[in-house]
């Protein structure tokens, strides 16, 4: 039996991108990627923690972030995640993917000829 790579569904890949996107800017624990998220979006995105954090295990799991405990500015404990240099790499993978499914749902939303 072949072994297929299944690809990501439209929506974990989007939350894939916007979360390496926004690591690139340095590091962040969870909620402070959901406020960058929120920030630099104007208000559109708001992501919930029970689709947040699963990504973040999975892009962990994958190699593309890492993680450390620190303490915030708060005197809390959070996991900080940061992207890895794979990470890095997945990121442009990721933006060219978008580019090409952006131009083609435009192609197809565009006017009828």
């Amino acid at each position: 039996m072949t072994k297929t790579r299944r690809k990501p569904d439209l929506l974990q890949g989007t939350l894939d991108l916007l979360i390496l996107r926004t690591l690139q800017w340095g590091p962040q624990h969870g909620h402070g990627i959901g406020v960058a998220l929120r920030a630099s979006s104007d208000e559109v995105l708001s992501i919930d923690h029970g689709s947040l954090y699963p990504a973040l295990h999975r892009l962990e799991r994958q190699g593309w972030v890492q993680a450390d405990w620190k303490v915030t500015e708060n005197k809390q404990r959070a996991k900080y995640y940061r992207l890895t240099a794979a990470g890095r790499r997945q990121l442009a993978v990721e933006r060219t993917r978008w580019s090409r499914l952006s131009a083609a749902v435009t192609r197809v939303l565009g006017p009828a000829q």
